[in-house]
């Protein structure tokens, strides 16, 4: 059987929305951070949007406006278990997919991603049963996959790098930054904005906008 594109994945991204989003991070001054936090994830959507087709991109939200946000886009939009956490966002957007095909977590704070960077991910990915990106830090993730028929358990939090180690999954340490750099503080922030952000993002804080592949 030959290898799949990244192209067949399907690609699960977990948004909370407005409310109650990034409460670690401290926005520049002017900016809402529930904005930020909904730029940053349609930044993120519509790269994965470059990767694979719409309808294989299953959004799990709360928030009514990105949820309408992403249907626009032409994305499967998934309720979520509200106040249930990431954990059980994730398990419902993976419940809506097929067993026996190539499934993905990506986070939804990757206002920087390259949609080249994320095929190059997928490709890699496609490999092994299962496997996970860690973010820069080495310590997070920020995309976990798993092959078809292989039952499919993330571990996101704090240590999630480990965990996923110790559940299984193979540490794919590649030189994509933009990736790897998500958005939990400031700092990552700067970093992102140092990358070049997505339309919506580079819109709300008044930077320039970085031309997606």
């Amino acid at each position: 059987m030959s290898a799949p594109s990244p192209a067949d994945w399907h690609v699960v991204v977990p948004v909370k929305g407005v409310v109650g989003a990034k409460s670690r991070l401290v926005p520049p001054r002017g900016v809402d951070r529930g904005e930020l936090a909904v730029a940053m994830a349609l930044d993120t959507v519509e790269s994965v949007c470059r990767v694979v087709a719409p309808g294989r991109v299953h959004v799990v939200t709360s928030d009514a406006r990105f949820a309408e946000a992403a249907a626009g886009l032409g994305t499967v939009v998934v309720p979520d278990p509200v106040g249930a956490g990431l954990h059980r966002a994730v398990a419902a957007g993976l419940a809506d997919l097929a067993r026996g095909t190539h499934r993905a977590v990506l986070l939804g704070d990757l206002p920087a991603l390259r949609p080249e960077e994320l095929r190059q991910a997928l490709t890699v990915a496609a490999s092994h049963p299962l496997a996970f990106v860690p973010d820069r830090q080495e310590t997070g993730t920020v995309l976990v996959t798993a092959a078809p028929g292989i039952r499919h358990t993330p571990h996101f939090g704090p240590g999630s790098a480990a965990a996923h180690e110790t559940a299984g999954y193979t540490r794919l340490d590649l030189a994509l930054s933009s990736l790897r750099t998500d958005v939990d503080l400031a700092e990552d922030l700067a970093a992102v904005l140092r990358l070049g952000t997505g339309r919506h993002t580079a819109r709300l804080l008044g930077a320039p906008v970085d031309a997606r592949a």
